[in-house]
């Protein structure tokens, strides 16, 4: 019989409710329930359809589906759990992986995971960005994001797509980034595709603080559902998670902690504001303070010199960083008041210097906001440095086992 006009027309337009919108509803929930298993644990065809309320053909469909998109592998015969003849175990295919990437104001860095998060590949490159056209520093990272490519093919992996991390205001449909003042751009469009040539997925674009915030969540301890991320570079960039979800507000850009005002009468801010926090906070404004500014050494060595001088109770270092600790404060405090977010994460250079920040950041914490804060609900980074790009991929793999339709042939 044939199809009345209507509804002809509402399969070609992907109209909601037709059949095509049915299918890739139910294969992102064979892959996602695929997905959520924990390493080891390799679910079989007739587990799947217990679990999703699909039938038993439904789901072979589907998985033969998924199997050929190469989005998952078969892993032999799993006899657990089950009834009579043991069923063929699925996982998330090892061969199959995606990267995420960085730009900062002081390097540039790259990384591939598995479809499961693993971290296979990262490599790091300082170069200063600071006031530099974007074409090069793409084509720096370009260039450093192929040799990851060629690195992975060796071990007979395919990298389907990526994510680009960025210390700025972004706005990821246009491929642009908004406002990065430390890095000097604004208003800057980036060409993403020649990053990851011939991706399927290509590559999004994320704000840095947001996704190592991304990074965060599924690394927090159980319960653990609403934090702001506090990430220190050479600026300072947070991450709202609220309900274990990314915040970003109404145009994407909620969490800018560093440009919370914390010395009204201070110096000037990249931002064109006054008295931002990471005009006290940030990487140059510590250095500086200690008086280790215009010294021709890499971030990596300055910060090693910083943390010798702590070390050594360098007065000029010490009160450096407690007076990078109390601002903290105050913005959090002020942060707090506004949002109820349960704890704090430190990133970057915050994590770094935690031995010696934490005390004079709980005191400014107890003083502008008295019982808000425990020293337990302060912690760092459970992912450490390569948080931003593990984010980056991450948020692109959820996006694919929300979406596994983009990889069907």
């Amino acid at each position: 019989m044939a199809m009345p006009a209507q509804a002809a027309a509402l399969a070609e337009t992907g109209a909601p409710g037709n059949m095509g919108d049915v299918r890739r509803s139910n294969l992102a929930l064979v892959m996602g329930r695929i997905a959520r298993q924990p390493a080891g644990v390799h679910l079989t065809r007739a587990h799947v359809a217990a679990t999703t309320g699909l039938t038993k053909a439904s789901v072979s469909s589907l998985v033969v589906a998924l199997l050929d998109a190469g989005l998952v592998r078969e892993t032999g015969l799993n006899p657990q759990g089950e009834r009579g003849r043991p069923g063929v175990g699925l996982e998330l295919n090892p061969a199959r992986a995606v990267m995420g990437m960085e730009i900062n104001v002081d390097y540039i860095a790259a990384g591939v995971t598995d479809l499961s998060g693993t971290l296979l590949l990262r490599e790091v490159r300082e170069r200063d960005n600071r006031d530099s056209e974007p074409g090069p520093v793409v084509a720096a990272l370009a260039a450093l994001a192929a040799s990851l490519c060629v690195e992975a093919t060796g071990r007979g992996i395919q990298i389907v797509g990526g994510g680009l991390a960025v210390p700025g205001l972004v706005d990821p449909a246009r491929s642009m980034v908004l406002a990065a003042p430390n890095l000097g751009w604004e208003g800057v469009p980036l060409d993403l595709a020649a990053l990851l040539p011939g991706s399927p997925l290509g590559v999004a674009l994320f704000n840095e603080a947001n996704a190592a915030a991304l990074a965060e969540i599924a690394r927090r301890p159980a319960g653990d559902a609403d934090f702001l991320f506090v990430s220190g570079e050479v600026g300072v960039g947070g991450g709202l998670v609220i309900g274990a979800e990314l915040f970003t507000g109404p145009a994407g850009h909620a969490g800018e902690v560093g440009h919370v005002v914390v010395d009204p009468g201070g110096t000037r801010c990249s931002c064109g504001g006054t008295g931002c926090l990471e005009t006290v906070a940030g990487q140059d404004a510590i250095f500086a303070a200690a008086g280790m500014a215009g010294l021709p050494v890499t971030r990596s060595a300055a910060l090693a010199a910083l943390l010798s001088a702590l070390d050594s109770g360098d007065p000029g270092a010490r009160a450096a960083v407690d007076r990078a600790g109390r601002a903290l404060g105050v913005a959090l405090a002020s942060t707090a008041r506004v949002v109820n977010v349960g704890s704090v994460v430190l990133g970057g250079h915050f994590a770094v210097l935690d031995q010696w920040l934490r005390a004079p950041l709980l005191a400014s914490l107890e003083k502008y906001a008295p019982g808000k804060f425990t020293p337990g609900q302060l912690t760092v980074t459970a992912v450490g440095d390569p948080g931003a790009l593990l984010g980056a991929a991450g948020s692109v793999v959820r996006s694919l086992v929300e979406a596994p339709h983009l990889l069907q042939a």
